[in-house]
């Protein structure tokens, strides 16, 4: 039975999310001050060219993100963007921003589907062992209600390090938590109202990339890994819209 797959084409930019970074640019370079109002509803669709309903959305989105204030009767206002330490890291999280953790999946996708590959022609039977016992672990922390992000965190970490090649290693390991958003966001993906059977859905996904590296399937373990970081996105990107 051939496996479901998301196609080998990259993400489309939604309008909303266009709408979002347009507007997030010109209050955080400072083009929209602090306490300043934002255009009507009816000048923000002239003006992007969408309707009102991705408007509502992204004015939503930056609202959850604290860049603007809905004023009962008076519309809707910009507020100051906080502050950035000039000293943080490239890959500093906001986990209140759902689009800092677009971005993060967006930069591991370009990572992590070479590794999968990688793996699959260098990898040892000990370090096939490895990614197998992270996924196991995994399944016994489903089964007893546990969380799953360190076993998800050493999952990945385990494929990088069957690559042999030390810097993949090194680029998750300065990730960190951010490897794996769930376990920070504050908002949960719409769909999770049973988290049992939402997390059996991701062992799905992480069975598929394990099943290809164990029989070394370069070109299965990779569309397996874009498949799980793609849906990943999918599910993250419903955060932008939701109230």
């Amino acid at each position: 039975m051939k496996k479901p797959s998301v196609k080998n084409t990259p993400r489309k930019v939604s309008l909303t999310e266009k709408v979002i970074a347009s507007l997030r640019a010109e209050i955080e370079s400072g083009q929209r001050e602090p306490g300043s109002k934002l255009p009507t509803e009816p000048v923000l669709t002239e003006r992007f060219g969408v309707s009102r309903t991705v408007v509502r959305e992204a004015i939503a989105a930056l609202k959850a993100d604290g860049l603007l204030e809905p004023r009962q009767g008076a519309g809707v206002f910009v507020l100051a963007p906080e502050a950035r330490s000039s000293d943080k890291s490239l890959f500093e999280v906001d986990y209140a921003q759902v689009s800092d953790v677009l971005e993060i999946l967006e930069l591991r996708m370009a990572v992590e589907i070479e590794a999968a590959g990688l793996a699959c022609t260098r990898s040892s039977v000990a370090q096939q062992a490895k990614i197998f016992e992270a996924m196991e672990k995994m399944e016994q922390a489903i089964e007893k209600g546990e969380p799953t992000s360190q076993g998800d965190f050493e999952f990945h970490s385990a494929i990088a390090a069957a690559t042999n090649n030390r810097r993949f290693v090194e680029f998750l390991e300065h990730l960190g938590d951010k490897t794996i958003p769930r376990a920070q966001l504050r908002r949960r993906p719409p769909e999770v109202e049973d988290q049992k059977s939402y997390m059996q859905m991701l062992m799905g996904e992480h069975r598929r990339i394990y099943d290809a590296i164990a029989t070394r399937d370069g070109e299965g373990a990779r569309q397996a890994m874009r498949d799980h970081l793609s849906l990943s996105q999918t599910r993250y990107q419903k955060l932008l819209t939701q109230r």
